[in-house]
């Protein structure tokens, strides 16, 4: 395996890792923040007790979620210089903007959260708390920010004396519409990780009938928080499913599984695809068992029943119509104008340094009209384009699947608590709760699976592909790297799992 498949996995090893204990922060802040809202409306100390529980918890996930996002941090330094180098302008400015106001809020006021209950008064204590969760998910959105931009590069213009990309448009990174749907289905995914979580620590409570009062109180806000945060999951994922449409279709094709596209194409409900199909151009079944959903993800896509959707094949074959109209151009002219693009920023640099600004000027236009399509220069083959199919297929599909599945488990808990059915006897139930955080995390994983691995070959779609972006160091040191990370971070997470266990057996009343 090459430096590129380590430092793929290196990041992608730490990425996962991060992303455990990131939603969890996000999920349990609001759900803990609402419940401190429930004790100042009220004046109940039961509901103090039980936010105070759950601001353990909260406070122990986001030590370890800190340590691991440094880490994540430096990799792009350290494993993808040439990545940093070539975008750094605007990759930059989002993560400076998360690190100097987001951070900073969340570290400011979560120490008046954990020692301000007897140094402030009531609503000023609630006022950290909510700051806490809100600083929290601004470090998020610009984050996501940054990784949305990475899906759909706008407001830059690349300089070629310098050879990097420079930002051009702050608002247009900010306000794009991949990164607006990205935040919101990614914050809701958090969410509902924390409603989850909640959910099956209180039916562990109710199994072993110990602190009911708490363990009802803890049911009943995730219920009701899971079940908004599901459905509202559900709008935001049709959201993000267009704007891949419009701007990643190769991903799209390679969620479902399409190799050949056409008008009013069926929405998988349930496939298995063939592991006998090895190229696009076969003529291979692409599926062992497929059940779809008539029109289904001409619709998904595009809002239209009888709407053009591409497949693997037609992406690299080009012809078609894009949704702006145009017609889409084929793997072999976009490598043809990649190619032409890296020859003229070659053929300016040596006009510049021979003080020949006629044919400077004239390499610039050409590097100009040609730089949509530079990074198809660096790729040998149309098989490249590709990503790893069964990778994203399933992980999508898992996505989808347990999405559903979130749905109809809140709306019965929910259900229950409504027609105040008492849940301690519904031991059946208790344990689907306690069965069902595991499948929350992975849920969250496979939907990260989609949004990365779908991109491949790209480190920026379209512009810089991974051969191109990442750092010349030796393959060992990033091996070595790799299973020191590795070891780390299992150590994090077990003696994350330890304290939290040990805390949840305490129960509110130690705390």
């Amino acid at each position: 395996t090459s430096l590129i498949d380590w430092s793929r996995a290196q990041f992608a090893m730490t990425a996962m890792y991060h992303w455990l204990f990131v939603p969890l922060t996000l999920g349990l802040g609001i759900i803990m923040a609402i419940m401190e809202t429930m004790y100042v409306r009220t004046g109940n100390e039961q509901w103090k007790k039980t936010a105070k529980f759950w601001m353990v918890i909260f406070g122990i996930n986001f030590a370890i979620g800190v340590a691991t996002g440094i880490i994540m941090e430096f990799q792009f330094g350290t494993n993808w210089s040439n990545y940093s180098w070539f975008v750094g302008d605007i990759f930059g400015a989002p993560l400076a903007i998360e690190a100097t106001l987001a951070f900073f809020m969340e570290a400011t006021f979560i120490s008046i959260m954990f020692f301000g209950w007897k140094r402030v008064g009531k609503k000023v204590h609630l006022a950290s708390t909510w700051l806490t969760i809100t600083g929290a998910t601004l470090s998020a959105l610009w984050i996501l920010i940054a990784n949305a931009w990475m899906q759909y590069p706008i407001g830059m213009e690349f300089n070629p004396d310098t050879t990097r990309n420079e930002m051009i448009n702050f608002w247009d990174i900010a306000l794009s519409p991949v990164a607006i749907n990205k935040f919101f289905h990614t914050v809701l995914s958090g969410w509902i990780l924390g409603a989850v979580f909640v959910a099956g620590v209180a039916a562990w409570y109710m199994i072993k009938k110990r602190d009911t009062e708490f363990a009802k109180q803890s049911m009943k806000v995730a219920a009701i928080f899971g079940l908004v945060s599901s459905l509202l999951i559900a709008w935001t994922g049709h959201g993000s499913a267009q704007q891949v449409a419009e701007k990643q279709p190769m991903k799209l094709a390679v969620m479902e599984g399409l190799y050949q596209g056409g008008e009013g194409v069926d929405l998988i409900a349930f496939a298995i695809p063939n592991p006998a199909k090895e190229s696009y151009k076969d003529d291979v079944d692409p599926y062992l068992i497929n059940i779809g959903i008539p029109k289904g993800l001409s619709w998904l896509s595009f809002g239209e029943l009888d709407a053009y959707v591409p497949g693997i094949k037609d992406i690299i074959d080009g012809g078609y119509k894009e949704p702006d109209g145009s017609t889409a151009l084929s793997f072999v002219e976009k490598q043809a104008k990649g190619k032409a693009a890296i020859q003229a920023l070659a053929d300016y640099k040596k006009a510049k340094k021979a003080g020949d600004e006629a044919s400077a000027n004239q390499y610039k236009e050409s590097l100009k009209s040609n730089y949509a399509y530079f990074g198809y220069g660096y790729l040998d083959s149309p098989e490249q384009l590709i990503p790893n199919i069964p990778l994203v297929f399933w992980p999508f599909h898992i996505m989808v699947y347990l999405g559903g599945y979130f749905i109809l488990l809140f709306a019965v808990l929910t259900f229950f608590i409504y027609r105040k059915i008492e849940l301690s006897n519904k031991k059946w139930l208790l344990w689907v709760c306690i069965w069902t955080i595991p499948l929350a995390y992975i849920a969250g994983q496979a939907g990260w699976m989609v949004a990365e691995i779908g991109r491949q070959p790209w480190a920026i779609q379209d512009v810089l592909p991974l051969q191109a972006a990442v750092s010349a160091i030796s393959t060992k040191s990033v091996m070595i790297t790799f299973f020191l990370f590795l070891t780390l971070f299992t150590a994090l997470l077990v003696a994350e799992i330890r304290i939290m266990l040990n805390q949840i057996k305490k129960g509110p009343e130690g705390h």
